[in-house]
C-alpha cells in the first residue's frame, strides 16, 4: 500500500534539510503508541534509527536503515526501510522528500510504501498509518515557519 502526503513549509529546502535531526523526529512522534528514540545515527546511507514502541500490553522494536539519499539544487531526499519491524508490518520503505519551492518556500513529502503479513490488514492499517502522518502536518509547519 502507498501513502503519499505534502506539507507546504516557509523556509528554504536546504534549511529544512538541516532540521531533519533527532529533536525533530521526537517531536513528530505520535500520540499512541508512545515511542522511545533508541537511536537515531543521521539521514545518511547506512544510518540507523531504533524506536522502542509502547503498546501498554506489549513492547515492539522498529529499526530502519536510510538505504538511499541525494541533493541537487531543486530537491533533498533520503529513505529509510524497515529492518527490524514490529509483528503487524512485513515491510517499509519510506521516502522523505524536501522539494524547493523558490527562494523561501518548500514541500515536505512523505512517500510511504508498507506491507503487512495479509491483505485485510493492510487495508485496515493503511488509515491508522494516514493519520498517524496526517498528524505531522501541523508540526512540520510550526517547526520550518518563516524566521
Amino acid at each position: 500500500m502507498k501513502i503519499c502526503l505534502s506539507t507546504k513549509v516557509g523556509q528554504h529546502y536546504l534549511k529544512v534539510k538541516d532540521g531533519f535531526n533527532s529533536d525533530l523526529f521526537k517531536a513528530l512522534n505520535p500520540p499512541f503508541p508512545p515511542v522511545k528514540l533508541l537511536r537515531f545515527d543521521g539521514s545518511s546511507p547506512g544510518d540507523l534509527v531504533s524506536l522502542a514502541l509502547n503498546f501498554i500490553f506489549f513492547k515492539q522494536e522498529w529499526t530502519s536503515k536510510i538505504t538511499a539519499d541525494h541533493l541537487d539544487e531543486k530537491e533533498y531526499f533520503f529513505i529509510d526501510e524497515g529492518i527490524k519491524l514490529p509483528f503487524f508490518l512485513k515491510k517499509w520503505r519510506h521516502k522523505h522528500r524536501i522539494v524547493a519551492n523558490g527562494v523561501d518556500q518548500s514541500t515536505i513529502i512523505d512517500e510511504i510504501t508498507f506491507s503487512t503479513p495479509n491483505r485485510l490488514l493492510d487495508y485496515l492499517m493503511y488509515p491508522v498509518l494516514y493519520f498517524q502522518f496526517s498528524l505531522r502536518k501541523p508540526i512540520y509547519k510550526k517547526v520550518f515557519s518563516k524566521d
